[in-house]
Parts: C-alpha cells; structure tokens; sequence
C-alpha cells in the first residue's frame, strides 16, 4: 500500500474511453500517471506527449514495470478479464471499465486472482460517482420511498451501423464475444448497475430481446420484467434503434416516495416524510470521489472502500447472462 505521502502510481491500458482515464490520471492531486498502453502505436505516443508519460503497445511491458503501483484496463469487454488477471499477478492494483468482463465464469477467475495476489481490484462504473446517484442511493438507504414496489430503468439511444463497424479492432462492438451483449451489455450496463445499486438484488427475470435495425450478432432491443428479492417488480428496456435518441431515465417508488431520474437530473422527488420538501441538496452528501482515479487513492492511501468492488461488480453480468437466457430459452429465470 502506497505511503501517505506518495503518490498513487498508475498507468493506463486501452486509449478509446481510457483516454479520459489518462487525463484524470495526469491531473489528479495523489496521483502520477506513469505510462500508458495501446496497440495503436501513433495513438499511445500522442498521450504520451500530452501527459508527459511513458508510453507501450504491448500491455505485458507495462505489467512488468516496478514504477506503476494500479492498473486501469480499457480495451474491449472481453479481454477485460485475461488482462486484469495478468495484471493483479503481477502484483498491481487493478481496475477495469465496465464491465469486469462479458461471462462470470471469467468473471470468477479475475475475483480469485484478485484474492490470491492480496491486490485491490475495482470496477469503474462511473455513475456511482455522481451527485445525483449518490443522492437517491442515500435516500433508498435510508428508507425513505418505505417498501419498494417499483424499480424501473429505460434507456433509448442511437447507434449508427458505423458505430458497429468502428472501434479497435474493427467491428468488435455487437459482437458475444467482445461486447458480451448488445444494448443492455454496452449501453445500458451503468443504468443496470445503478438499479442493482438502488434496488438490491434480483430474484427473477423474464426477457426478450431482438435486433431491429442493425447487422450485428446480439441485440439491439431489449426487455426484461423483473422481479427484485425484496418483493419489488421493474422493467428493464434498452435500446440503441431510436433516431435522434430519448436518452435514459430511472423511476423508483414505494409506498411512501417516489424518486425519478432523467438523464443525470433528479427530475421527481416526493416522500410522505416531507410532502411539502423541494429537490435534494447535494450538500447533504458526505464528501467522496468524483471519480475512479480519486476512488483507487482513496482505497490505497486511506484505506477506504470503493464504489463497486469486484464481487458488486459481477452482479450485473450476472444479471444479463440471465437475462440472456431467458431470451433465448423463452422462460423466466432464477438468480
């Protein structure tokens, strides 16, 4: 573990999303961006002059160097799993995007890796960080919407089929193998794991899924009736086949409350315990990381949890692998 005065060490594998990762890395007070990673060698070089870094395309020489103390993983979904296991043996701390990776089979792997090497794996699911999630997750926390009976969440985006086509390498998106999925896996896994987050867990799923208006392997429509251990019903919908885009919303009640979210907006916030309250105010959160680099110091310098372990990060693959099978096997199925 880092001393108290040392700056956490990172360095960054995967230079799409990770880009932004790279910049957090490099400006964050705690933190040192060490190196970063890409087979795209024109790419790593850029970073690496704009942040004053080191930079690789073979992710195994950065693993090597005794300089980096934690390990950020943003390369396509599938190989997140073999990379975090490689990365956790070779004695860093380690987190990856979303999700951990695309079966919990794989899944399993990294979590026993992580428990044999004794190093901190995370997974970066950044709505965990924002004020209004943490708002609402409070507020279910402390029992204020009483017993739940609803939790829904519905995401309808736009993806054209040059989206599909792109990425690195070319074409991996909306593909089982690499994507683990396709509206519910990609677009719509932070809002899954936001109502995991907000509901608990899921006791049964009944789903169907389909592609619209798109040449790829897995869905690009999907919809799922849930029910929740705790009694509670939700429906889950995702989507990446509405022109122009509707966004993503999150509509949570009980019997004493009822909280909706729109995009990132508390958009709806009535309880029985103050019926004539207006929207939260966010200084009623305790303070906490805004995002994955200030939650991995926090974790390493202070010892502090992070937002989404690695376990809590299974969840919601979990979730869609069930979901999945449901689809596909026309039943409702067990978690």
């Amino acid at each position: 573990m880092a001393a108290q005065q040392d700056p956490v060490r990172f360095g960054i594998i995967g230079l799409g999303v990770g880009r932004s990762r790279v910049k957090q890395a490099a400006t964050t007070a705690g933190a040192e961006l060490v190196a970063v990673c890409d087979l795209q060698e024109e790419l790593a070089q850029a970073q690496a002059a704009e942040y004053g870094c080191d930079w690789h395309t073979d992710h195994r020489a950065l693993l090597e160097r005794q300089d980096i103390d934690a390990v950020g993983i943003f390369t396509p979904s599938g190989t997140h799993g073999d990379l975090a296991i490689e990365s956790l043996q070779a004695g860093k701390h380690t987190f990856t995007t979303k999700p951990m990776d695309v079966t919990t089979a794989k899944i399993d792997q990294v979590l026993a890796a992580a428990e044999e090497s004794g190093q901190l794996l995370a997974v970066d699911f950044q709505r965990r960080y924002e004020l209004s999630t943490r708002l609402i997750k409070q507020a279910l926390d402390a029992g204020r919407i009483g017993r739940p009976i609803f939790g829904d969440f519905r995401l309808k985006w736009f993806r054209a089929d040059s989206y599909f086509a792109g990425g690195n390498p070319p074409g991996w998106r909306g593909t089982w193998q690499y994507d683990g999925g396709g509206s519910a896996a990609n677009q719509g896994i932070h809002g899954i794991d936001q109502t995991l987050w907000f509901m608990g867990p899921v006791q049964s799923v009944r789903a169907r899924i389909n592609v619209f208006n798109h040449d790829i392997e897995t869905e690009d429509a999907l919809e799922a009736l849930v029910t929740y251990a705790s009694g509670a019903w939700g429906i889950i919908q995702t989507t990446t086949t509405v022109f122009g885009g509707l966004g993503h919303e999150h509509e949570i009640h009980g019997t004493d409350g009822t909280i909706q979210m729109r995009q990132e907006d508390i958009t709806t916030w009535a309880f029985a315990d103050d019926p004539d309250g207006g929207m939260p105010d966010p200084a009623d959160l305790p303070p906490g990381p805004q995002n994955i680099i200030e939650d991995m110091i926090g974790a390493l310098r202070d010892g502090k949890p992070v937002a989404c372990t690695g376990p809590e990060g299974r969840r919601s693959v979990a979730l869609l692998e069930a979901m999945y099978t449901s689809a596909r096997e026309d039943r409702e199925v067990t978690l």
